[in-house]
């Protein structure tokens, strides 16, 4: 992902920042504890498709 994207990119939902999780393909909002998919290096940034974070799971970034 282009680096200029992500310093723009913020939470849909909380306006938040978000963490980039190269291995995963996500961009994580640690607040909500939500997942966001990359798919082909486009972020979907729709709250509807994002993964929520179970609360045991480490949130990495």
């Amino acid at each position: 992902m282009d680096s200029k994207l992500l310093d723009i990119l913020v939470c849909p939902n909380c306006k938040g920042p978000l963490l980039h999780n190269k291995d995963a393909k996500e961009l994580i909002c640690k607040p909500c504890r939500l997942a966001y998919p990359i798919h082909d290096d486009i972020p979907v940034m729709l709250v509807e498709e994002a993964r929520e974070l179970p609360a045991d799971e480490e949130v990495k970034g």
